[in-house]
């Protein structure tokens, strides 16, 4: 690949993303950074013009929106070329300098697409490996697995540069050869995290609560928290654990009649989809992840802003927040009882709490805030503040409420 600093200035961009709320979610600090910067910045995600909040959001920022057909999830080899043609089109029509795409189906189409359209600043954020890269390798997710590792080989090989949120992430991708020697990868640490948002707060201290944000599938560690739960509760019914999440449509996804389950038994509080988790952090005392892989959990920074003590796993992504005693503790993946012995502990001494949850914060603030996460991803790819004493945006005010939506 050429070396970035012989590529031309950046003044447009086109972010492509897997969910609309994301956008605004996970990437609002980003995509705010690059308007900062001086960029005119075009979002792109599936179904965009159906979500009128995020798109309200977006166009607020200065930032143009464009929805295509792609599908989250599934392999269905008619709509991912439908969603190849819409990408190529809209880069074709947008002409960016440059494309930032994140996890699986954006990094793969969208750099694909890109290439083809010859955009000449082509970047991928892994973000984590998910269905297809954890679980056994057997049956439909062997399929799977193979797939997508090839789609991953081909699309990384057109890529400049490959941000990754946790080391092991990079290592992995080096000894499969879906990176090549040629391309250049960095390691940041994670979305980073809005320590002004997440304002450090108190945790309650009338009783122990525990909680536990996420998709709610398999690989999520969620039934292990449901077990360890049920066990804690049999010697210490004061306890609660909360569970915030909806189910998915992956294939790991935990199943309605399972989940009713768990609610009608008592063991475990549910609390559904939350548009903002700030509530149940602040009256949670403990988080806990207990995730096969992450990229670096959103959910564990936000809580560490917040100023609670994490229970996660010595798994990649989840093993760079933790300071094991420090600021929480590490088990072992899918190992209940050690999940259990580490949620009675805290419950038992409860002073840990607090002065675990301050760590957690100094931690947050230190590594992951978010200004800085920032800072190095625009560096990394070629941009600065320095882009914003260039004339690059036309009629911005304009093109800021300008929505095109790509049809089949």
């Amino acid at each position: 690949m050429t070396p970035l600093d012989t590529k031309p200035l950046i003044r447009r961009i086109v972010v492509v993303a897997g969910l609309s709320r994301s956008l605004v979610n996970f990437r609002g600090p980003l995509v705010r950074a690059l308007r900062q910067a001086g960029l005119e910045v075009h979002a792109v995600a599936p179904e965009l013009q159906d979500d009128q909040v995020v798109v309200e959001k977006l166009q607020g920022w200065g930032v143009i929106t464009h929805s295509i057909s792609m599908q989250r999830t599934g392999l269905n080899p008619f709509h991912d070329l439908m969603a190849m043609r819409d990408l190529y089109r809209l880069f074709r029509e947008v002409k960016p300098d440059a494309v930032l795409g994140y996890t699986i189906k954006p990094v793969i189409y969208g750099t694909l697409s890109a290439w083809l359209a010859r955009v000449p600043n082509r970047f991928a954020l892994i973000t984590g490996l998910g269905y297809a890269f954890t679980g056994r390798s057997t049956g439909k997710r062997a399929y799977v697995q193979k797939l997508v590792r090839h789609l991953y080989s081909q699309a990384l090989s057109k890529t400049h540069l490959v941000f990754f949120q946790n080391p092991d992430d990079q290592a992995l991708f080096h000894e499969m050869g879906l990176l090549s020697g040629s391309v250049v990868s960095k390691v940041v640490n994670g979305s980073g995290i809005d320590t002004a948002h997440f304002q450090t707060s108190p945790a309650p201290s009338s009783s122990t609560v525990f909680l536990l944000i996420a998709r709610l599938l398999g690989d999520k560690g969620v039934r292990e928290y449901v077990q360890a739960a049920k066990a804690v509760r049999k010697t210490h019914p004061q306890a609660e654990f909360r569970l915030v999440g909806d189910i998915d449509d992956n294939p790991d996804s935990i199943h309605q009649e399972e989940l009713d389950t768990w609610i009608a038994s008592g063991d475990v509080n549910y609390l559904g989809w939350l548009d903002d988790v700030r509530p149940a952090i602040y009256d949670a005392s403990v988080y806990v992840l207990p995730s096969y892989r992450e990229g670096t959990p959103r959910t564990v920074l936000e809580a560490m802003a917040i100023g609670r003590p994490i229970i996660t796993t010595d798994a990649p992504g989840c093993r760079e927040t933790v300071v094991d005693g420090e600021n929480g503790y590490l088990v072992p993946i899918k190992a209940v009882d050690e999940l259990s012995q580490a949620m009675l502990r805290l419950i038992d001494e409860p002073s840990l709490i607090p002065r675990m949850g301050q760590r957690s914060r100094e931690i947050a603030e230190d590594k992951y805030d978010v200004h800085k996460v920032n800072e190095v991803m625009l560096k990394s790819m070629g941009i600065d503040n320095l882009n914003t004493n260039n004339q690059c945006i036309q009629n911005e005010a304009s093109n800021a409420n300008r929505t095109t939506e790509v049809v089949e």
